[in-house]
C-alpha cells in the first residue's frame, strides 16, 4: 500500500481470489490494509500479502462474530472501513471520507454511505431493498448483532456521506448468489421458527430515529406478514419502480421473492420438524 491516509480499512475474506484484486486496488490509497481471512483455500491469502495488506486467519463461526474480531484488531487510524471483496471505493468518496475523519466530533461514532448495487453493467437503482450501509466506524465505538444479515450497533451519532460505493453482488455468477442466499434463507429460518430476534414495534417501524433501528423493525413485522413473496415482488417492482432499471430489476424483483419464498417454506418446514419429533402425550 503506497498512501498515506487517516483511514484504515478492513476487508472480510474467503476465497476471494477473483475479485479481492479490484477490491485492494480501490483502497490502495489506504496505508493500512487488514484481511481477515477464513481459511481460504485458493489464493486469497498469497494475493492479500502481495499487495502489502496484513493477514489474519482465523475460522470462520458467524458472521457477526468474525465481523466483531475484524473491527478488533490492531488498526493504525481510529477511523475503519469496512469493505467486502466484491466492493469497490471510487476516488469520490475516499476524499469526503478522508474529509470526515479530519473534522468529525467526538459524538459521532459512525458515518453512513449508499451502496450501488450493480449487475451486468446496470445499476440497480430502484430495485436495491436498502441502499445506505455504515461502512466507516470508530475503532471500538461499533459492534455486530445478530448472525444473518447482522446489524451495526454504534455508540455515538451517525453521519451521512453524499458519495456511494460500488458492489458486485453477481461477480461470482448467478449460481454462487443462489448458494449464498440458500444459506442465509435457512438461517432467516432458524431464528423465526425459533421465535428469537427483535419484538416489532410498528411506532419504530415508523418513526425510530435511526436508520438500522427502523429497518430492523420493519424486517420483524414483514416477516409476520401472509404472502410476503408476492408482497415483496410488488413491492420492488411498484413501490421501488424496479421495472426503472429494466430487465435487470424485474430479474432481481423475482430473485429476491422466491429467496423470501425459500424462508417461508423452510420456516414450516422446521415447524413441521418439531411438531413431528416432539414427545407425545401418554394417557
Amino acid at each position: 500500500m503506497s498512501q498515506a491516509s487517516n483511514i484504515s480499512v478492513l476487508i472480510l475474506t474467503k476465497n476471494e481470489q477473483q475479485d479481492l484484486p479490484g477490491c485492494l486496488t480501490s483502497v490502495q490509497w489506504s496505508d493500512d490494509v487488514h484481511v481477515l481471512d477464513s481459511h481460504s483455500t485458493d489464493d486469497t491469502v498469497a494475493l492479500a500479502q502481495a499487495a502489502g495488506a496484513h493477514t489474519t486467519l482465523r475460522a470462520f463461526d458467524g458472521y457477526a462474530s468474525q465481523r466483531n474480531f475484524g473491527l478488533r484488531l490492531p488498526f493504525k487510524h481510529q477511523w475503519v472501513l469496512i469493505v467486502d471483496a466484491d466492493e469497490r471505493i471510487p476516488a469520490s468518496l475516499v476524499a469526503e471520507m478522508q474529509a470526515f475523519a479530519t473534522s468529525a466530533p467526538e459524538s459521532v461514532g459512525a458515518a453512513r454511505m449508499r451502496r450501488r448495487d450493480i449487475w451486468w453493467d446496470t445499476w440497480l437503482r430502484h430495485a436495491q431493498i436498502s441502499p445506505f450501509y455504515v461502512r466507516l466506524v470508530k475503532a471500538g465505538r461499533a459492534h455486530y448483532e445478530r448472525e444473518v444479515n447482522e446489524v451495526l450497533v454504534v455508540d455515538g451519532d451517525i453521519h451521512d456521506l453524499n458519495e456511494a460505493f460500488d458492489h458486485y453482488p453477481f461477480s461470482k455468477g448467478l449460481d454462487h448468489w443462489i448458494a449464498k442466499h440458500n444459506v442465509y434463507s435457512r438461517m432467516e429460518a432458524e431464528v423465526i421458527a425459533s421465535g428469537q430476534g427483535i419484538q416489532p414495534s410498528w411506532k419504530t417501524a415508523l418513526f425510530g430515529r435511526d436508520f438500522n433501528e427502523r429497518r430492523g423493525h420493519q424486517k420483524a413485522i414483514f416477516y409476520r406478514l401472509p404472502g410476503r413473496p408476492l408482497i415483496k415482488f410488488l413491492y420492488m417492482l411498484v413501490v421501488r419502480r424496479a421495472f426503472l432499471d429494466g430487465a435487470a430489476g424485474i430479474r432481481y424483483a423475482s430473485l429476491q421473492a422466491i429467496y423470501e419464498y425459500m424462508i417461508v417454506l423452510k420456516v414450516k418446514e422446521l415447524s413441521h420438524a418439531c411438531r413431528t419429533t416432539a414427545p407425545k402425550s401418554v394417557s
